[in-house]
């Protein structure tokens, strides 16, 4: 199996709801994130994946979050915004848009240093 990933960023805010039923304040993060992709064979130019191509669909889905605050997303009204569901989230945008052949291993979000969340099929 080959694997390549790209990472990149964007920065929202989020608050948590917490198990007492309270909500933390607003605070903003610089969200750090990995898409890795994987497949068996490489293409006719001996790749996975192009990285350029990689690099724009992962921007493309991240503008989305870019500036903004993940509770007003459609998304994270059902499901807490934790980095776990942040990740879980991308994964379910990037991975019907990658091409035949090409499998989304996993997605790593970083809300802060040293703190990272993974989610994978």
């Amino acid at each position: 199996m080959f694997t390549v990933s790209v990472k990149m960023s964007f920065r929202a805010s989020h608050q948590l709801a917490l198990p007492d039923g309270s909500i933390e304040s607003a605070h903003t993060h610089n969200w750090s994130v990995l898409a890795e992709i994987g497949s068996e064979k490489l293409d006719k130019m001996g790749v996975v994946m192009d990285f350029h191509r990689l690099r724009a669909l992962l921007g493309g889905i991240l503008a989305e979050f870019d500036n903004s605050h993940l509770g007003a997303m459609a998304y994270f009204q059902r499901d807490n915004p934790s980095a776990e569901n942040v990740a879980a989230c991308i994964y379910e945008k990037i991975e019907p848009k990658l091409p035949e052949g090409v499998d989304l291993q996993s997605v790593r979000v970083g809300e802060e240093p040293g703190c990272w969340a993974k989610f994978a099929k």
